[in-house]
């Protein structure tokens, strides 16, 4: 076993930064000396901040959005166009979606797909809330875009939702799959060529 040449405070600081998507024992280590030789300039900011951040981020009852108040920034914002929904399945595909810019809509975040064979079901994401929320009196939503990875549980998920959001009267949309701006046909896949000539559209 190898012996630690640190104090059980900065073991503990490499082993949380360890389980950050990306970070393995190697790179934690170096993110943790980094952090300590600059300890005034960021790791009493960083620790200040996770700390204000734990202690005042909210889940959004209303989109799943993750803010510091409830309902969030996104859906009490007037100047958001109400008549369309954007379904994701995480916050990270919500703010991937909100840093293109392309539209400036509302959300709605599932919490991830259905997944038989992990014993994800759908009562495990917001899917119930969802319908709630497209089908409730006086709901202004006209149309659900279905953004979901483009994953067989991705699919999947959208072809239940679409099934169960079938007599809401809305217009049901999901994202183009093809070709990549800057894409060269040569350098994709059959899957991606394929779902590009489906999705073809007209000049």
């Amino acid at each position: 076993m190898a012996k630690s040449v640190t104090g059980p405070e900065i073991e503990r600081l490499i082993q949380l930064l360890a389980r950050l998507p990306g970070l393995g024992p190697r790179s934690a280590r170096r993110a943790a000396l980094h952090l300590i030789k600059k300890k005034e300039q960021l790791l009493v900011p960083l620790a200040a901040a996770a700390g204000e951040a734990a202690e005042k981020v909210r889940v959004c009852a209303t989109c799943g959005n993750v803010d510091t108040s409830d309902p969030c920034t996104l859906c009490s914002d007037p100047r958001r166009e109400g008549g369309t929904l954007i379904v994701v399945e995480d916050v990270s595909d919500l703010w991937a979606l909100e840093r293109a810019g392309a539209m400036n809509c509302l959300y709605h975040v599932l919490g991830g797909t259905l997944s038989p064979l992990d014993g994800v079901g759908p009562e495990d994401l917001n899917i119930a809330p969802l319908v709630d929320r497209v089908m409730a009196e006086g709901s202004p939503i006209r149309e659900v875009i279905i953004a979901v990875n483009a994953t067989v549980e991705g699919q999947t998920t959208a072809h239940y939702i679409a099934d169960q959001l079938a007599e809401a009267g809305v217009k049901i949309s999901r994202l183009a799959h093809g070709v990549p701006v800057g894409g060269e046909l040569d350098y994709l896949d059959e899957g991606t060529l394929t779902a590009a000539l489906r999705s073809r559209s007209v000049f």
